[in-house]
């Protein structure tokens, strides 16, 4: 599984960031997180608001910081 945090490094994206390992950690699941910074690249990723969250090339997430249980279900959605 490959998971994108897309953002510019604001406080918001590094919250994201936090509760993506978090909800990674807590489900027990191997996954690739990477984190994207460049402007460009989001919206050629379909990300118009950050923080984005992307799953596998899917945008699950953007514009607001998800909490660790949403992103747990989308992740466990996904597996």
């Amino acid at each position: 599984m490959k998971i994108e945090v897309v953002g510019p490094g604001c406080g918001r994206c590094i919250a994201t960031e936090k509760n993506v390992k978090e909800a990674i950690k807590q489900l027990g699941i191997q996954a690739e997180i990477t984190k994207v910074s460049d402007v460009a690249e989001f919206a050629k990723k379909g990300v118009m608001f950050t923080p984005g969250v992307i799953v596998d090339g899917k945008v699950v997430i953007s514009g607001k910081i998800p909490t660790v249980d949403e992103l747990k279900e989308i992740i466990s959605e996904r597996k």
